[in-house]
């Protein structure tokens, strides 16, 4: 059995871990449900816009994490087309995270191979925000490591909707039969259709639910979650979600 030696530096504390589990079977989908900013500033006595700072900041260390891992795909679920409800400074706020992370980490996530794609309604994103996104992903497009997939303005039962749409416009121009559309199908004309669904879903702050991520996707996906807030998620933690997926067998309806 093969097990990872090489040491993972975490900035944030100027610790250094190694990692004694498996190589072997690491998901190579993540997805990670990204809750709890606003309670961390709330038990700290800061406003909720601390949080959301603090949480982007473990963006960066997570992303360390499973490039780390060798993981394949990282997607990350940001921004809701549901927390447009928030109160207007604080979704004023949280759409100038991206452009700040980037702005700043760009550099390091091309030093490291990573990819930058979005799944959402980038379009719909205030005009600075979009021009940031889009241009991370033009400047990483050649990067072959780690897909940093940034679920951004996105919500499933939307994406759902708009793709059974598309496929209904499909069938009116004669492209298919009503009795050809399949799974595959649906599958090819989702956000996601680039990319496998996810093996992983982990989801911070003891919330048990979805919460409007992935439905469709996670059909089959390993649910994993934790007490922690988001902000305060570690390596040590992301390990122990690996380490557990690890010891699950996934029979996919089969024996």
């Amino acid at each position: 059995m093969r097990l990872f030696k090489l040491p993972f530096k975490n900035k944030k504390n100027h610790d250094s871990f190694e990692s004694t589990i498996p190589i072997d079977n690491i998901p190579k989908h993540i997805a990670i449900i990204m809750d709890g900013n606003g309670r961390w500033a709330q038990k700290r006595g800061l406003p909720r816009v601390a949080g959301h700072q603090e949480g982007m900041d473990n963006v960066k260390r997570i992303v360390k994490a499973a490039n780390y891992f060798k993981a394949e795909i990282l997607t990350l679920y940001a921004f809701s087309t549901e927390n447009w409800k928030r109160p207007t400074k604080e979704v004023e706020y949280i759409m100038k995270l991206p452009i700040d992370f980037l702005q700043h980490y760009l550099p390091e996530l091309i030093a490291e191979n990573v990819r930058v794609q979005t799944i959402g309604e980038v379009n719909d994103l205030p005009k600075n925000t979009k021009a940031a996104i889009m241009r991370a992903i033009d400047q990483t497009a050649n990067n072959t490591g780690l897909i940093l997939n940034i679920a951004i303005n996105y919500g499933s039962r939307f994406e759902m909707i708009r793709s059974i749409k598309d496929i209904c416009r499909e069938v009116v121009d004669g492209k298919y039969e009503i009795d050809d559309i399949t799974e595959a199908t649906l599958g090819e004309h989702l956000y996601t259709s680039h990319i496998k669904d996810p093996d992983l879903l982990i989801r911070t702050s003891g919330e048990l639910r979805l919460s409007n991520f992935l439905l469709w996707q996670a059909a089959y996906t390993e649910l994993w979650f934790t007490d922690t807030l988001w902000p305060d998620f570690s390596f040590e933690e992301f390990e122990k979600a690996i380490n557990d997926f690890q010891k699950r067998k996934r029979r996919y309806g089969g024996i």
